[in-house]
């Protein structure tokens, strides 16, 4: 349906029919996205949810958007990692030596060992990881 509307000089305007209700949003969600979770997860997101004045699924959507994602380690990670439970399998049986044979034989295999962990403890430090927990 149009409405008629006259103006001050006599001039008859139409304009469509105002239907009332609420304004149309200009982003419409359509699409779900379903998880589980305990009971407990759920408790405390909608407590997070009910402190920040929010619902649940605008709060999760929040969270999502200003979470820190860590990605897992990659193939040279993971070998350094190895690397350096050998070099920690090594100090360990140094020590037993040292037990055995007497400190001053083992001194110089320790401190060439503690290089190697240093050197790899850098190395696998270098690439600034952030994990969730901080």
């Amino acid at each position: 349906m149009k409405t008629i509307i006259k103006t001050n000089d006599n001039k008859q305007v139409t304009q469509p029919k105002n239907k009332g209700g609420a304004p149309k949003k200009r982003v419409r969600r359509e699409l779900i996205i379903r998880i589980r979770m305990t009971a407990t997860e759920r408790f405390y997101i909608e407590n997070k949810a009910k402190a920040a004045g929010m619902r649940s699924s605008s709060w999760i959507r929040a969270a999502a958007k200003s979470a820190k994602v860590v990605p897992r380690l990659t193939d040279d990670e993971r070998r350094i990692l190895w690397m350096l439970a050998e070099l920690a399998n090594n100090l360990n049986q140094l020590t037993k030596r040292a037990h055995q044979l007497g400190l001053l034989r083992v001194v110089r295999d320790c401190s060439q060992i503690m290089k190697e962990i240093d050197i790899t403890l850098k190395n696998l430090n270098s690439h600034d990881r952030e994990s969730d927990n901080r």
